[in-house]
Order: structure tokens, then C-alpha cells, then sequence
């Protein structure tokens, strides 16, 4: 036997590969994140630490763009609230899907501390301010966390079912 008896086949043309070392995937150039038609693949790129800060970023932002238009949090601030938790739980990592609907509330409370009408009471009103948006906004609050909640269970679900597809 010769030093080549290991090889089994051809890898993308750069020549033969050993047996033990591990094949590209069908349909994906070798140690790219983009398809042999150039097509860039999505990925989950957010950590757990990195959802909580993405979705608390978009919800002040979007409290302080609605208070500044409108004089308090509104619908702009709720529409930005749930696209950001769907967005959110497409992008975290399938590792930290948890994070996504657990840092939604905190996101909603902290934007709403720091964007709430406190009026003139000192810190007293801001507290009254926050209290009456999470009631007032509670809507806008269940339906980002919801929606953040179905997309990481499909994710999960849609995960373990490929798990199974390979092992089976």
C-alpha cells in the first residue's frame, strides 16, 4: 500500500481527500457561508446577550422616535416592539433561542422607562409613566412576545426535525 490508500474521492476539484477528514455539504462551496450560485445562506448570528441588547436598542429607538412625533409611546413604538422580537427570533442562535421571547418584556420596560411621559412628578412620575404604559401598551407587549415565542418554538421544532431527517 502506498501513502495515497487513504483517499476515497475527489473534493471540489482541489484533489483528493482523505477518508477521515470532513466533506463540504452538497449545494455549499467549501468553508463559505454562500452557495456555489453565490446566493448568501441566512444564519442565526445572535447570541443571547446580543438579542437582549438588539431588542431593547429598537425599542428605544422606537419609543423615542414615537415620543418625539406624538408626545408619548404609541402604535409607532408597538409596531417597532414586534417586528424587532420577530426579527430577534429569526436571528438568535439556535443555542440561545430561549433569549429571544425572555428579553422581549425586559426590552418593552426599558424602553418604556426611559421614553415614558414622567410629566413634571420627579422620579415618582416617571415611575406613574412606565406603570400606565405597560398598562395601556400590555397589547403590544403580549403580541411581541408572543410572536417572539412561535418563531423560536418553529425553529426548534423545524431543528429537531432535521436532526431526525440525518439520523434516520
Amino acid at each position: 500500500m502506498d501513502q495515497y490508500s487513504t483517499r476515497t474521492k475527489p473534493r471540489n476539484g482541489t484533489g483528493p481527500a482523505r477518508a477521515d477528514q470532513p466533506q463540504p455539504q452538497p449545494g455549499r462551496a467549501a468553508g463559505t457561508g454562500y452557495t456555489r450560485t453565490g446566493r448568501a445562506q441566512p444564519r442565526a448570528a445572535l447570541t443571547g446577550l446580543g438579542t437582549g441588547v438588539v431588542s431593547t436598542l429598537a425599542a428605544v429607538a422606537g419609543g423615542t422616535l414615537d415620543a418625539m412625533l406624538f408626545g408619548e409611546p404609541g402604535t409607532l413604538f408597538g409596531v417597532v416592539f414586534v417586528v424587532t422580537c420577530l426579527v430577534t427570533g429569526l436571528w438568535v442562535r439556535p443555542y440561545d433561542l430561549a433569549a429571544a421571547p425572555i428579553s422581549a418584556p425586559i426590552a418593552f420596560t426599558v424602553a418604556l422607562v426611559l421614553t415614558a411621559d414622567g410629566g413634571s412628578g420627579g422620579i415618582s412620575g416617571r415611575v406613574m409613566g412606565t406603570v400606565t404604559g405597560l398598562a395601556v401598551l400590555t397589547g403590544w407587549l403580549y403580541a411581541g412576545t408572543l410572536c417572539a415565542a412561535a418563531v423560536v418554538t418553529l425553529r426548534k421544532l423545524a431543528g429537531r426535525r432535521r436532526h431526525a431527517d440525518r439520523a434516520g
